[in-house]
């Protein structure tokens, strides 16, 4: 069992692996990402989206931008779960984003791609509640939405290279 174990690791190190986030802050795929700017992005949804997105950018945090992120979100809610009396228990929220990373210096677009989620919300008595549980879902919705579109912007960055 070990020789199968041994043979297995040394394959693995010999397909050209390596971490994605290797040399953590200081790796040219961070570096690549903090020279992103984010577009304001219109609404409630947009808002979150934003500042998730910053948060995990580090927005143009130790140089000039060399792209900005344009950000269309498209939040839905549907009703669904109809009783008899015509009223909904269930509501299906999803976000879904399309995005494009446009280079400053070309004004190209070097990356356009989508990203989504969706989020079940049940639909209770009490309005309050379900307005709350929307808004929840709107937040972890932005969440898994703005972490999709920055593992995809740091695959473009591992390929492309470092921004100059």
């Amino acid at each position: 069992m070990r020789r199968w174990l041994s043979i297995l690791l040394l394959g693995l190190a010999g397909c050209g692996l390596h971490p994605l986030y290797g040399g953590g802050s200081s790796s040219p795929i961070a570096a690549t990402l903090r020279s992103v700017q984010v577009a304001p992005i219109a609404g409630q949804s947009g808002w979150f989206m934003r500042n998730k997105l910053i948060d995990r950018l580090g927005e143009a945090g130790s140089g000039v931008a060399q792209y900005r992120l344009e950000v269309t979100l498209d939040d839905n809610i549907t009703s669904f779960g109809i009783r008899g009396d015509r009223a909904a228990t269930r509501e299906r929220r999803t976000l879904r984003a399309r995005y494009q990373l446009v280079s400053l210096a070309t004004g190209t677009v070097v990356l356009d791609a989508t990203a989504g989620s969706d989020a079940g919300i049940d639909i209770v008595s009490s309005e309050y509640a379900t307005v709350a549980a929307e808004q929840t879902a709107l937040e972890e919705l932005s969440d898994t939405v703005a972490d999709q579109i920055v593992a995809r912007l740091s695959l473009y960055a591992s390929r492309a290279g470092p921004a100059k």
